[in-house]
């Protein structure tokens, strides 16, 4: 039975292997989730987890990259750049996730490869932890109805009870997230992600140099968009980049210090 349930799950996970490719259609203000940047000390070791996680692995350009439904991982270090200089644990994001259809079935594959895994809080048996040797925090949640072996979900903002509202209306305002909860938590949707906003007491700083040293969104054409945030005084952090490719960037960064990076992707990943 085991040997059967291994070849069912290769066999559905190159049945979508395509949709690795694809990010979720933009939404009205032509936004999809696009990315998580690892500021990664060893790229072959986290590498070595996402494909563990049931992501494909490519190498497109400099960037290491692990493709799921949702979200591309980048996996890099620059020349000059110093390594992490710790987890997500702390930063304004504290968290990111992804969906499985079973939790303990998924768990169980991934020891098996040798993937450590932690419990999930209160003797869950629909939720679990990956934390990574750098500290990324990784939650791994359950939806029994989803029909494909796992696919991105959301990325978790830690910031004051009082913002918590000025944020989820920010990212409304400014990518068309649309607000939400999820249980006790506010939200803000944009396709292939959940933006979750929890309360904490404690300070957190900046992304920026941390293992999770920034998320990326994709937009259908950066110039207009780009220039409408600069209209709501939202300045970008670096000009406009083309690149080679076709594809353009650059960064913004919000009002609690995550640093974003808005792509134009002609070709997408």
């Amino acid at each position: 039975m085991k040997a059967l349930m291994s070849a069912l799950w290769l066999v559905s996970s190159l049945t979508i292997g395509t949709a690795f490719a694809q990010p979720a259609p933009p939404n009205e203000a032509g936004v999809t989730m696009g990315h998580w940047h690892l500021n990664s000390r060893d790229v072959e070791a986290n590498k070595k987890i996402f494909v563990a996680l049931g992501g494909v692995a490519a190498k497109p350009g400099d960037f290491d990259i692990v493709k799921f439904p949702g979200v591309v991982v980048f996996l890099h270090l620059r020349p000059g750049v110093a390594p992490s200089s710790g987890g997500t644990d702390g930063t304004v994001i504290n968290h990111v996730g992804f969906l499985v259809p079973d939790v303990q079935e998924a768990v169980a594959r991934w020891k098996a490869a040798g993937v450590a895994v932690t419990p999930g809080s209160n003797e869950r048996t629909d939720q679990a932890w990956v934390i990574t040797q750098d500290g990324l925090r990784v939650e791994i949640l359950e939806d029994k109805s989803q029909t494909i072996p796992i696919r991105h979900h959301h990325v978790h903002f830690y910031v004051p009870a009082s913002v918590i509202p000025e944020m989820q209306a920010w990212y409304g305002k400014h990518f068309a997230a649309t607000p939400g909860t999820r249980g006790a938590f506010q939200t803000a949707n944009i396709p292939g992600a959940e933006l979750a906003f929890t309360k904490t007491e404690a300070a957190t700083v900046p992304t920026k140099g941390r293992i999770l040293d920034h998320i990326g969104f994709d937009v259908k054409d950066l110039a207009a968009f780009a220039k409408k945030l600069e209209a709501d005084g939202i300045k970008l952090d670096q000009p406009i980049v083309a690149q080679p490719s076709g594809s353009k960037l650059t960064f913004i960064h919000d009002p609690w210090g995550t640093s974003i990076e808005l792509n134009e992707r002609p070709n997408p990943l």
